[in-house]
């Protein structure tokens, strides 16, 4: 990849977008871009990591496994989205595995390097603040969501959530400008397949939700309506 078009995908990544041209300039010279392949792990849950990793191009899922086995998806990373400096802060292992969901590039950041921008540029620590408040709500949102015991409720607050970074709103309802699978909406609730299958299956026939042609779901007005009762 060509250092343009590193500049160009750095600037639109909410961690670096403050800083100036000649500023991404020097932080380019430090960043090495790495190719992954569709499931491919990017990082081992329990590994020591010594970068911080910058999707360029693509999707990544944060995984966890329970101890029956069963795959639960912590989060989802995409284009302009970092992961793994967590480590590199406090010096612990990887809290969990990190998988590409789709082919990615990303841009790799060693640790020293990663110490010598965030002390240098206070614009960076600024964003890494607000990036890490935000997922901090996130992580609250996602215990409040298991602690559902109606499978019903699980699904909408998840859908509640990707609303708020994935929602187009519309005079119809609210579009999630994200492609789910039923696997992947089971993996995000710690429920099963089947029941979410049998969850979105009542959901279209009621009309509280439409699957779009782009596979995108919208949240009917009907749904957003009777969502007011779990934000109470």
């Amino acid at each position: 990849m060509q250092d343009n078009q590193k500049n160009d995908f750095l600037k639109n990544i909410q961690l670096y977008s403050s800083l100036t041209n000649d500023e991404i300039d020097q932080l380019i010279k430090k960043i090495i871009v790495k190719k992954f392949n569709k499931n491919d792990t990017i990082l081992y849950e329990d590994d020591t990591n010594e970068f911080m990793y910058i999707i360029l191009i693509g999707k990544v899922k944060v995984v966890r496994a329970t101890e029956d086995g069963k795959e639960i998806i912590l989060a989802t990373h995409n284009a302009g989205d970092f992961f793994g400096e967590m480590s590199l802060i406090d010096g612990r292992t990887t809290p969990a595995t990190v998988v590409s969901t789709e082919d990615a590039l990303i841009a790799i950041i060693s640790r020293k390097d990663f110490y010598s921008t965030i002390l240098t540029q206070n614009k960076v620590v600024i964003s890494l603040l607000n990036i890490f408040c935000h997922r901090l709500r996130t992580c609250w949102d996602t215990i409040q969501l298991l602690n559902f015991n109606n499978a019903s409720q699980r699904a909408k607050m998840l859908f509640i959530m990707l609303s708020d970074e994935y929602g187009n709103k519309t005079t119809e309802g609210i579009t999630l400008n994200i492609r789910l699978t039923h696997q992947d909406i089971a993996q995000m609730t710690g429920m099963t397949r089947e029941t979410v299958t049998r969850i979105i299956d009542k959901w279209k026939k009621s009309g509280d939700i439409t699957i779009l042609k782009n596979k995108f779901i919208r949240l009917n007005q009907t749904f957003l309506k009777k969502d007011l009762e779990i934000k109470i």
